[in-house]
């Protein structure tokens, strides 16, 4: 990686909507300025929030360790949002409701539970699901649901079918949870009501008590944001995704906030209303000369989007001037946390985009290198952001571009839809990494399979393409262990003097490739063919210790840069950057690297006899193998005699289990010569040793055609890919009997039929008359048998006549 000249690095620009030089407000140095928009912080973090967090850290985990980059990156967290102030309420309201039902006698309890659970019922059918009647009961809603909705339930996967198809399971849950406590009042617990009819509690709730709650007491709303910010720093550091160098938070900036928005009023720009919102005002914004909006000028005139940018102002478009008019401060309905504000005395809060743009300028200045977040905050989210920070920082005289670059992450896919907590079609990343498919790297390995700024479906495809990437590059990091094992350090050979040979030559390409890959707008779709094609050529290449040095330091270098190799960070990124290949790496060093990169190892105790136990078993199996079947036992127990004194020497060889293990394979080997066993017997034998008793110490031979056996820890995905190979092994045998005994059966079958005499062969109830060959004559009601009839059954009679008669002459021969 030695460069001369700073690297040309080109950044998909959203606002550009091409590849653009990167540039930055210090042009001379290497800081960089980064702002993203972080979570609203209201419920679980899901795989969507993953796919742009990890997305984002892989570019500045590139941007610093391998650019060189100081990057200050700055995040916020939105702890004042419409959802927020609504779980807040829900979950108040929702609380202090049970709270008040369970302290009540147990008969009123259940009969209050039904009535309120009834009536939220009626509320939330006539609010989400209009082709049912309100008065459809808990015990029918299922059929009835199903004959109303039978379209969207088996229709394909739209927004609005899966918002419809998210309604009906919200009710079918409460229906399910209501109709339990109507049945068996005195055995269902109360407990199970409320956790299974909440979503349909909490909005009736709301809609009849939300208003009352103290606006003052802030409490309310942040504990739900406490709660839902540390779940969301959790699940990041579970997926080695970096903290950023600054979390700002919404609530700490509200002062600062009110500051902002008076000067952009004064600037002319903005203006407040009657019942004290403030508005940006887009025609005195584009009157200066400012475009609008400039991320997605198309979707201006899209009412749906404006909408859910402005929350519980969207109905309030009368009061504005202008429909594409947004709000900068909101003015608080009952009900709603409030702040302090010079244009009501009643108070008020933020709007969404007027956070991001005090918290970035406040921490960053009037000119930020790069701002990110999710592809769906472009508009209105974004081109809000620029226009009222583009108002507030510009001059006639220096007019401010605020934001060098936006780049946008794309979409995580799930059935052809958006990941969405609206949609509760979402996996929680917690449930996520959970299941032993989805792993923290295989996760990253998936996203950076993709490009960036795409749309990634996560698929069985992709685990699976994933899944062979990183079992690629697991084999070469063994390949590279069992290679340089023998060895502390470099041996005699210099790399200077193997730099022309085709591993070398391979290795500067393959770094010369991947340094274009991410100047190229960070194309780790390309990066990642480029080291899975390097490792192919070098799991095929006999490789000195040197090249292996070199290409193992390359690949563990750039893996951890890319946030694959969590345990090795330290030691790797402490590195020069400037890897030129010329380095005296020790073999010891590099290979505790590769272990944090792998998680497992062969524990020291084990490698002495193991290896030992290992070379015995390759030379009694090429042994073996090539007597075929001429074998000299003599020779067979000598070849297990220079095991022997290693292992005398080993000190409590019957103590420790991998001496034990392989004093026991060695005296098997003696064993099975002494007995002059069949080839068969000593193949299974040093297969047993492989698959039962290494195995049981996590330890796995993996057999290669002419080359030793490569000792292998026994990972969880190695033990996951050999039960699966296993399985299919076992599936193919189990088949293959089947076949077997089905052929069996159908051959038996056969030789019965062939055993009967043709003139007995309509000997049967069917027929009353027979001729001297044994030809029916006549059927069973006395009726003559008609020609066609009888044509048939003459094929029958010579068909079986030829059975027959093979048959004898068969058992002639037996």
């Amino acid at each position: 990686m030695a460069r001369t000249s700073p690297p040309s690095l080109r950044i998909f620009d959203s606002l550009t909507k091409e590849k653009t030089i990167f540039s930055k407000a210090d042009p001379d140095g290497k800081a960089v300025t980064w702002y993203t928009c972080g979570p609203t912080v209201y419920d679980e973090p899901h795989l969507g929030h993953a796919r742009s967090a990890v997305s984002l850290d892989i570019l500045r985990r590139v941007m610093r360790d391998y650019f060189g980059f100081k990057v200050r990156f700055v995040m916020n967290v939105t702890d004042v949002d419409d959802k927020i102030v609504l779980r807040g309420r829900y979950q108040y309201l929702g609380t202090r409701l049970q709270k008040e039902i369970e302290s009540m006698e147990r008969d009123k309890a259940v009969r209050e539970a039904i009535s309120v659970g009834r009536a939220a019922f009626k509320h939330y059918l006539s609010n989400h699901l209009p082709l049912l009647s309100s008065e459809t009961t808990a015990k029918a809603y299922l059929v009835e649901a199903n004959r109303a909705y039978a379209d969207v339930v088996e229709g394909e996967p739209t927004d609005q079918n899966a918002k419809l198809k998210m309604h009906i399971k919200t009710c079918q849950s409460a229906a399910q949870a209501l109709d339990a406590l109507e049945k068996v009042p005195n055995d269902s617990p109360l407990s199970d009501f409320f956790y299974g009819a909440k979503d349909v509690l909490y909005p009736y709730l709301d809609h009849l008590y939300g208003s009352t709650v103290d606006s003052r007491d802030h409490s309310i709303f942040t504990a739900v944001a406490r709660k839902f910010e540390k779940r969301y720093f959790d699940d990041m550091h579970a997926l080695n995704v970096l903290d950023p160098d600054v979390t700002t938070r919404a609530t700490e900036f509200i002062p600062k906030m009110v500051t902002y928005i008076e000067r952009i009023i004064a600037k002319g720009f903005a203006y407040p209303t009657a019942d004290g919102s403030v508005y940006f005002d887009i025609a005195a914004f584009e009157a200066e000369g400012h475009p609008y909006p400039r991320l997605e000028p198309g979707s201006r005139n899209n009412s749906a989007l404006r909408a859910d940018g402005e929350g519980s102002l969207a109905n309030k478009s009368a009061i504005k001037r202008h429909d594409v008019d947004f709000a900068l401060w909101k003015a608080s309905r009952p009900g709603e946390p409030t702040w302090p504000s010079p244009w009501s005395k009643a108070g008020g809060r933020p709007g969404w985009h007027i956070e991001c743009s005090v918290m970035a300028s406040e921490v960053l200045g009037s000119e930020i290198d790069i701002h990110s977040g999710g592809e769906d905050l472009r508009f209105p989210h974004h081109d809000n952001e620029l226009a009222q920070s583009t108002a507030y920082w510009s001059t006639k005289e220096k007019p401010a571009p605020w934001v060098n670059h936006f780049i946008h992450t794309g979409h995580l896919g799930i059935q052809g839809l958006k990941m969405s907590k609206s949609l509760k079609n979402f996996v929680t990343i917690s449930e996520a990494l959970e299941r032993p498919e989805w792993t923290s790297r295989s996760l990253r390995i998936c996203f950076l399979l993709g490009g960036w700024h795409e749309k990634i479906e996560v698929t069985q495809d992709i685990l699976k393409a994933g899944a062979a990437w990183e079992s690629r590059i697991n084999n070469f990091f063994i390949n590279a262990i069992d290679i340089m094992r023998a060895s502390d350090g470099l041996t005699t050979e210099s790399s200077s003097s193997l730099e022309e040979t085709p591993a070398f030559t391979s290795l500067d390409k393959a770094k010369a490739d991947l340094h274009e890959a991410l100047c190229d707008s960070f194309d780790t779709p390309a990066a990642m063919r480029i080291i899975a094609n390097f490792v192919g050529e070098c799991n095929t290449t006999q490789l000195s210790r040197v090249a292996v040095l070199s290409a193992s330091r390359w690949i563990t270098r750039i893996v951890t840069i890319f946030g694959l190799n969590r345990e090795g960070e330290d030691a790797v990124l402490g590195q020069n950057g400037d890897d030129d290949g010329s380095g005296q790496l020790q073999a010891s060093a590099l290979h505790s690297q590769i272990i944090a990169w792998h998680g497992a190892e062969i524990p020291h105790a084990a490698q002495q006899p193991v290896y030992a136990a290992s070379k015995l078993r390759d030379d009694v199996r090429q042994y073996v193998l090539s007597a075929r079947g001429d074998i000299d036992y003599a020779a067979l127990e000598k070849l297990a005699e220079h095991i022997d004194t290693d292992l005398r020497q080993m000190a409590n060889a019957n103590a420790d289990p991998y001496q034990a293990t392989a004093s026991r394979f060695h005296t098997d080997i003696q064993h099975v010569a002494s007995e002059k066993a069949s080839a068969g017997e000593i193949l299974s034998l040093c297969d047993d040793f492989r698959d039962i008793h290494l195995y049981s110490l996590d330890i796995y031979l993996e057999d290669r055609e002419g080359l030793p056996a490569l000792v292998r820890p026994l990972d969880t995905p190695l033990k996951r890919a050999l039960a699966e190979k296993r399985a299919a092994a076992a599936a193919e045998v189990a088949a293959k009997t089947k076949r077997k005994a089905e052929e069996a059966a159908k051959q038996s079958a056969r030789d019965n039929q062939a055993k009967i005499n043709p003139a007995e062969l309509f000997k049967n109830e069917l027929y009353s008359e027979w001729d001297e060959q044994g030809i029916p004559t006549r059927d069973a009601k006395g009726d003559e048998i008609t020609k066609n009839s009888r044509k048939k059954l003459v094929k029958m009679y010579e068909k079986q006549q030829k059975v027959h008669r093979e048959w004898l002459d068969k058992c002639e021969r037996e």
